[in-house]
């Protein structure tokens, strides 16, 4: 198996962490980036395990050592991947999976790694903004703003080389399944 770099972005809501979490299921060969974060935990999350949650400065702190291998500020709050954490995982020949937003997506994709890119869809923009409204956590400002952002992700979608449209689950699932075996020889 060839160690490769997933980088994998989509909107707020179109059900990119749900996917993730049953391809992981079925998928083992893979170690999942977890994400620093200045925001709060939703509920159930837990720390180290979904993010590692983080206030503003400590934050920064990383990014100015350059710890970070990319970093972006998504609806007011900082998201950024560990740079060693990464990287000693490709030096030791395992894929690592990051569940990143377009910003991030875009700033690693700019660097000379040896990554996959896959975006992930939802069906249409009624469907994502009803697994927003589903989450009930975001105000109708919020979800207004992410439904904004959505549109502006989307159209960038032609920038990774694959596109996962997430209606049936578990047929995302396989799809995504199937290039992650693609990518690695697997």
């Amino acid at each position: 198996m060839t160690a490769k770099l997933f980088i994998v972005s989509a909107p707020s809501g179109a059900g990119k962490t749900t996917l993730i979490k049953e391809f992981l299921k079925q998928f083992d060969n893979l170690v999942y980036s977890i994400s620093h974060t200045t925001r709060s935990p939703r509920q159930g999350e837990v720390h180290g395990k979904d993010y590692f949650f983080t206030d503003k400065a400590q934050f920064m702190e990383m990014v100015e050592s350059g710890q970070m291998l990319e970093w972006a500020t998504v609806h007011g709050n900082c998201y950024g991947t560990s740079r060693p954490f990464v990287q000693e995982q490709l030096a030791a020949g395992q894929s690592v999976l990051l569940d990143i937003d377009v910003q991030g997506g875009r700033q690693i994709m700019d660097f000379d790694l040896d990554s996959v890119s896959i975006f992930i869809m939802p069906p249409s923009l009624a469907v994502l903004e009803q697994r927003l409204r589903g989450r009930g956590t975001d105000t109708d400002e919020v979800i207004r703003t992410r439904l904004a952002n959505a549109k502006e992700e989307i159209a960038q979608k032609s920038l990774y080389a694959h596109v996962v449209v997430n209606d049936v689950l578990e047929d995302a699932v396989a799809e995504f399944i199937a290039i992650v075996e693609q990518e690695t020889g697997n």
